[in-house]
């Protein structure tokens, strides 16, 4: 909260609302599962690795790291994955800024494979600069 994290020369701005027990609606992203946001649940696994989104997030070219963008409700969503640590990042790209949306662990060899194919296909389709 002190300073902000970086990604690709982008800064990270923050959905600060609804506040929840006095913490922003990211932190309860980053610690919490669930799809309906009035009943999310703690998760221990999330709130053990609150220090992880941050490194992972700063260093998106490191060979340990996958990255890509996909479209999820309509935005531009960033996915940074740590691969070996079965671990995500995932951000929103807003006008001028990027939101961090949720983390979470793949715990589920189908959402891995997905994973997978979503990062394959991005790289395979991305326009070549030339």
């Amino acid at each position: 909260m002190d300073s902000k994290p970086i990604f690709r020369g982008r800064r990270l701005g923050m959905k600060r609302y609804p506040l929840s027990h006095g913490k922003e609606a990211t932190f309860w992203h980053m610690t919490s599962e669930g799809r309906d946001e009035e009943n999310r649940t703690p998760d221990l696994r999330r709130c053990e690795r609150i220090r992880w989104p941050r490194p992972v997030i700063e260093h998106p070219e490191d060979p340990k790291v996958k990255y890509w963008v996909s479209v999820k409700r309509g935005e531009d969503r960033i996915h940074i994955w740590l691969e070996d640590e079965d671990y995500v990042v995932v951000l929103a790209d807003r006008r001028g800024f990027l939101l961090p949306w949720t983390a979470f662990l793949v715990t589920r060899e189908h959402t891995r494979k997905k994973l997978s194919r979503e990062h394959e296909a991005y790289w395979k389709n991305r326009p070549r600069k030339g």
